[in-house]
């Protein structure tokens, strides 16, 4: 706007319409470009630009360039954020169904380890339960045995005693006999 030169420097891009081109952030018409190209005055001064036409057409070329490519690697990373968001989505997935599998592996093994001591319960109680019988029965036995073998000391007591008896009678008899 001024006289002096500008050390500003001036970046360029197309849109997607190609019709307006943006310069920092400023957007412009082609047709305001090409009248900033032409000579300013009607006195026929040329403007004092040292970019020619063809230097300006590649620099906006690779600005273009560099500025699809920026884009491009957004997109990228946008992508391979999305495909790590996926891939996280998926692994916590696979974990929340292991999880669950073991979880109802680890409950299925808790119950066969209940159900295995409840049996295990039971037999102990039929083990106890039929050793209490037999021990029952032993005792029944013991008694029955210790009445018989007191009859049994008391029969060869009365034997005993009969016999003695006898025998003495038998000796008074022989020595009053032979006296």
């Amino acid at each position: 706007m001024g006289g002096g030169g500008s050390t500003r420097r001036v970046t360029f891009e197309a849109d997607d319409n190609d019709n307006i081109t943006v310069v920092k952030g400023v957007r412009l018409s082609d047709s305001l470009i090409d009248r900033m190209k032409e000579p300013s005055s009607p006195s026929g001064r040329q403007p004092r630009s040292s970019v020619s036409n063809e230097e300006l057409k590649k620099r906006i070329a690779e600005e273009l360039a560099l500025e699809r490519a920026r884009r491009d690697s957004e997109a990228q990373k946008r992508r391979l954020k999305q495909e790590q968001m996926f891939v996280r989505d998926e692994f916590g997935k696979l974990l929340e169904r292991e999880r669950i599998s073991s979880n109802e592996h680890l409950t299925r093994a808790i119950l066969r380890e209940r159900a295995a001591t409840e049996e295990e319960r039971q037999k102990a109680q039929r083990f106890a339960r039929q050793l209490e019988e037999k021990d029952r029965e032993l005792r029944k036995h013991d008694a029955y045995y210790k009445e018989q073998l007191a009859r049994l000391e008391e029969r060869s007591a009365q034997f005993y005693k009969v016999t003695t008896e006898q025998y003495q009678k038998a000796a008074d008899e022989v020595s009053s006999r032979f006296k």
